[in-house]
């Protein structure tokens, strides 16, 4: 027991120490050592035989997802189905928040897929300018507008044979979600400026961190879109959600990052280092976790990253942010602030989302109109 103790007390829950004796009574004590520790489940050893159960489907994983650093049983499972899903041509529904892995699933279903030796064309829907979807998609011809010097192809011309990969897919208008539907029910499109329909053989991949289904619920993504492209679906856990990969997947990042750059070579990363690791809530996913370890990476001095460097490299969110559900109500809160402080930070951005357009800011938040947007601005003082 008193190893379990040790155990926990320098990991999971830190903890003071005691012992007692009837010579020496009851003292504080230091126990001379750190170390990390993570459960890790028994995924590392399942069989093909359960994968395959788990899948439904023969599903081996390849090489194509190689990519994919995981011993959590969950996505083992997700590998196995994305692999199926590879070898359909059906189109494919990714979700799960910012910094999941969304597109290395998409670039492994692509690579491992009939259609690898075509182009993979990868669009974020979310940050392109509302003017311009239509040329972006579907591509214009010269003159048809203002600063159209030349024919463009779109994307969905550029991926022809191959796989279109829009991620971000639900911050899509409705107005451009009839015309996406119609692409992929008739495999045709008009460029902006012409009148020629032009055929069009792509394999659609999205992504998007909503809940479609329940922007469908609402009336604000389409239902027969919806159905159209969430043929195939994956639905990727957070990375905290992935139990005994976060310091699996710490070492294969800093090992990426010690191969592009030697400089970088070598780094380890100290017990107490890993412990901080474990006990970050990651909500930026693999993608904060990447930044954070190259941050220390390029902090450290030395080839040890110790607790140190990472605390450095992190980004911390103010209590309020870091987690409104999670406070003190014993020791007393302005429940009116932390409405204030949510409300001001999600309308902020929403207008910087959509270029300060209010109609589309009231959209995304839900919000009935314009009007009722710029009520809640002036509520909470947002210029």
């Amino acid at each position: 027991m008193q190893a379990v103790w040790i155990l926990l007390g320098k990991t999971r829950y830190p903890a003071t120490f005691y012992q007692s004796s009837l010579e020496q009574g009851v003292q504080q004590v230091e126990v001379p050592f750190e170390i990390a520790a993570e459960y890790v489940p028994a995924a590392n050893t399942i069989s093909t035989d359960k994968l395959v159960q788990l899948a439904g489907l023969d599903a081996p994983v390849d090489a194509a997802f190689d990519s994919i650093v995981t011993q959590s049983e969950r996505m083992l499972v997700l590998k196995a189905q994305a692999q199926i899903l590879a070898a359909k041509q059906v189109p494919v529904l990714i979700y799960g928040e910012t910094g999941t892995g969304k597109e290395l699933f998409a670039r492994a279903i692509h690579n491992a897929g009939l259609r690898s030796a075509a182009p993979f064309v990868a669009v974020n829907c979310g940050a392109i300018v509302p003017e311009l979807i239509d040329s972006t998609l579907f591509g214009h011809k010269k003159g048809a507008f203002t600063g159209a010097i030349a024919d463009r192809p779109g994307v969905f011309q550029q991926a022809h044979g191959g796989t279109l990969f829009l991620d971000e897919f639900g911050e899509l208008t409705s107005d451009v979600q009839v015309r996406l539907l119609r692409v992929l029910q008739e495999g045709t499109f008009i460029p902006v400026g012409s009148n020629q329909e032009q055929k069009v053989d792509v394999r659609l991949i999205t992504a998007t961190h909503r809940n479609l289904m329940q922007e469908v619920a609402q009336g604000r993504f389409r239902e027969d879109l919806f159905y159209r492209i969430a043929v195939g679906v994956l639905h990727l856990p957070p990375l905290r959600e992935r139990e005994g990969d976060l310091l699996l997947l710490s070492e294969a990042l800093l090992a990426g990052i010690a191969s592009q750059d030697t400089s970088l070579g070598d780094k380890k990363i100290s017990a107490e280092a890993k412990n901080l690791i474990l006990q970050h809530p990651w909500r930026g996913n693999v993608r904060e976790l990447q930044s954070t370890l190259l941050r220390a990476a390029l902090w450290c001095s030395g080839d040890l990253i110790t607790a140190h460097d990472i605390e450095q490299a992190m980004f911390k969110l103010p209590q309020a942010q870091a987690d409104v559900l999670a406070m003190d109500v014993s020791q007393g809160i302005d429940l009116q602030q932390v409405i204030a402080e949510v409300a001001g930070h999600y309308l902020r951005k929403a207008l910087t989302l959509t270029g300060k357009n209010k109609t589309r800011a009231a959209s995304l938040l839900g919000l009935k109109s314009q009007q009722t947007l710029s009520n809640w601005m002036d509520k909470y003082g947002i210029e």
